[in-house]
């Protein structure tokens, strides 16, 4: 028997004892003729399943074997098995009160080693002589693997609601892979930080993080680019270039971190039509292609830059684009079979058309409400004030829009319908000193000039009209001048008998 030992050892044995008395079987010999056909199997040499050493069977053991394996029917291969332990997976050695004591020192310390867990336990034993001898190391490992006292990872402030719920929901949910059903389905997107350090123009050295964002079902790596650090700008530096040379997918899965909540990430993705799907709390294992992606830079690109003593930010990220486009992309991936820009290309996808830069640098902003001051027309945004044209000097609240990291313009929104009304720039104050003013632009939501109002209002008109049809005098004394005076005494005169 030559070739290569596969599969687990007991079926390599049966495999073997089944190759010595097959031909046995295949052609019984005569009544007379077994012993001298078991003589000569006994002077072959075999092949050692467990060493792969030449060895030889007596004539009795292959004898053994052969009534074996006649007598068990259609399994013959597997009568041939060495038999099971009848205690096979009760784990004698760990008696009940041993197991008890694990139980909870595993309870009270889950993310121990096993070597940790049996040295601790081997402790115990000592001090407790009810225990008994502590198993061997192999026992002990074998036990906690079977009962399901596996080792959790380590997590900080692992007593946080958002910890327990997620080991809760590991412990009674079960974990499965997943894919998408077309490209651009879903994209992953995260930061890591580099292994490496880089030498800055400032002279020090810092460690860079990368930001990589994947196509699920493609694997094609859209954008990747290191930076110095992992705020909401860098964040939306790199997904748009992402944007830009693939299409914009349906949905985006990325962690909890302060640069994907960050509310210029939010606008963009709604703006854009992207579903943002989070990562559950300390569920790390949702975005793990994301996490191979890391170990393919930290295994193959990185190390390839180990002969470069004064790595920058510039020569790393040239080094990143020419792997990421001519190696990653276009080389056979294990899980899917082929390249994932071959997988792309090969669709079903749901990818739509990027927008114009400007387009894709507008939607990555804030939306919040400014009050207009009327003294000067401007308003306040980040500490910045911005001139508000004089067409929209009648609104005293504005809808305006901008991104914290650029506040080089800011846009006024309609705020029903968010569609772009105006740009405001920053106020220029020197530029304002020279004395020139533009004259008002007409206020577009105006009425035209109403006239002068004549006459007294109708409101007050029916008033006084009903109050005179009361019959009532109007409840008040007047105080006429000394011609009124005069004038009302000579009428009483006049109507006297």
């Amino acid at each position: 028997m030559g070739g290569k030992r596969r599969g687990r050892l007991h079926e390599r044995w049966a495999e073997l004892r089944f190759a010595i008395v097959g031909p046995l079987l295949a052609s019984p010999p005569t009544r007379g003729e077994l012993a001298v056909e078991l003589a000569a199997l006994a002077r072959v040499t075999w092949t050692h399943p467990a060493t792969g050493e030449r060895v030889r069977f007596g004539a009795p053991t292959i004898e053994r074997w052969y009534y074996q394996a006649r007598n068990a029917g259609a399994d013959r291969v597997g009568a041939l098995r060495k038999k099971i332990r009848k205690d096979a997976g009760t784990h004698p050695s760990m008696r009940p009160l041993l197991r008890e004591a694990l139980r909870a020192q595993y309870d009270a310390h889950p993310t121990w080693s096993y070597q940790l867990h049996a040295d601790n336990l081997e402790v115990v034993c000592e001090k407790d002589p009810a225990l008994g001898a502590c198993p061997s190391y192999t026992t002990l490992r074998r036990y906690m693997k079977d009962a399901q006292l596996l080792r959790r990872p380590r997590v900080p402030n692992p007593n946080r609601p958002g910890a327990v719920r997620a080991r809760e929901r590991l412990e009674a949910a079960e974990v499965r892979s997943y894919e998408a059903t077309h490209v651009h389905g879903l994209w992953h997107s995260d930061f890591h930080f580099g292994s490496r350090k880089v030498v800055t123009r400032a002279g020090t050295m810092e460690v860079p993080k990368l930001f990589g964002v994947l196509d699920d079902l493609s694997r094609v790596a859209c954008h990747a680019q290191w930076y110095l650090d992992e705020e909401a700008e860098s964040f939306v530096h790199g997904l748009c270039q992402g944007f830009q040379k693939r299409n914009l997918p349906s949905a985006l899965m990325t962690d909890g971190g302060s640069a994907m909540k960050a509310g210029e990430t939010q606008a963009g993705l709604r703006d854009l039509s992207i579903v943002w799907t989070p990562t559950l709390e300390y569920s790390p294992y949702q975005n793990g292609k994301q996490e191979v992606f890391w170990a393919q830079v930290e295994g193959r690109l990185l190390p390839m830059l180990e002969g470069v003593p004064q790595l920058t930010l510039a020569i790393l990220n040239e080094a990143t684009q020419a792997w990421l486009e001519l190696e990653y992309n276009r080389s056979p991936h294990s899980e899917i079979g082929m390249a994932p820009v071959t997988r792309m290309l090969a669709g079903p996808s749901v990818g739509r058309p990027c927008p114009e830069p400007e387009a894709l640098r507008r939607a990555f902003r804030v939306r919040e409400s400014r009050t207009q001051r009327r003294t000067d027309g401007t308003v306040s945004i980040e500490g910045v004030r911005f001139e508000v044209p004089s067409r929209l000097r009648h609104l005293e609240r504005l809808e305006v829009r901008y991104a914290r990291w650029d506040l080089s313009s800011a846009d006024v929104v309609d705020p029903n319908t968010g569609v772009v009304i105006a740009t405001l720039h920053p106020l220029d104050k020197q530029r304002n000193a020279d004395g020139m003013r533009r004259a008002l632009a007409p206020v577009a939501s105006a009425p035209a000039a109403a006239p002068k109002p004549a006459g007294m209002a109708p409101l007050l008109t029916k008033l006084i009209d009903t109050h005179r049809a009361t019959g009532l005098p109007p409840a008040y004394l007047p105080k006429h001048d000394a011609v009124a005076r005069d004038d009302a005494r000579d009428d009483i005169h006049e109507e006297a008998p």
